[in-house]
């Protein structure tokens, strides 16, 4: 992954910085430090854990909140001074509950608006062809009874603990969500509206 006898910790009194980068999409995390034991542990673990300058001891990221960061590969930079961890993020990485601690948007839940306003267009426009448009056709009922079957089928899933068919039959519950919330003329934003409500 990353050859720790080539970095340089002298620069900053046996600190290099770490900057973190989602491995999905390559967007920057956060900016943590790491000194030599860090690093070791981090590979050791899978988890990226930091070196706190303020509590002078070690810590792994989502340790409490258990928003780890699973590493997924590690550079270094050209002065063997910096690293990019590149990682799988299990929640919120910054402590205010923002998908970045730099305030940058997650794309993948921008898909998922992205796709609600598809399916209000395909609402309006009833191309013909089209799944959604033949349950939109087929009416309310038809809807809600294709929400209550694939939610079915997420129980089955999570029950076998087969985590791809999981994902597969929750990207299914989700998908008709989406066509049962433009059916009732709401959308994913409403939704996170209200969970942000919740959250205050």
């Amino acid at each position: 992954m990353i050859d720790i006898s080539k970095l340089n910790f002298s620069k900053l009194n046996g600190l290099i910085p770490a900057i973190i980068v989602d491995d999905s999409n390559d967007k920057i995390l956060m900016l943590g430090f790491m000194n030599e034991e860090a690093l070791r542990i981090s590979i050791e673990s899978g988890k990226v854990t930091f070196f706190s300058r303020t509590k002078n001891k070690l810590w792994t990221k989502g340790e409490t909140s258990g928003n780890f960061l699973l590493i997924r590969n590690i550079i270094s930079d050209c002065d063997n001074d910096t690293i990019i961890i590149y990682a799988e993020p299990q929640g919120p990485t910054c402590h205010l509950g923002n998908y970045s601690c730099f305030n940058i948007p997650n794309e993948s839940i921008n898909f998922l608006l992205k796709l609600g306003e598809l399916v209000n267009q395909r609402k309006k426009d009833l191309p013909e062809n089209s799944y959604t448009t033949k349950l939109f056709k087929e009416g309310s009922d038809r809807i809600i009874q294709k929400v209550g079957e694939e939610a079915t089928e997420v129980i089955i899933a999570a029950k076998n603990k087969s985590k791809q068919q999981i994902i597969y039959e929750t990207a299914d519950l989700l998908y008709h969500l989406i066509l049962m919330l433009a059916d009732n003329e709401l959308n994913l934003t409403d939704i996170v509206k209200e969970l942000e409500s919740r959250h205050k």
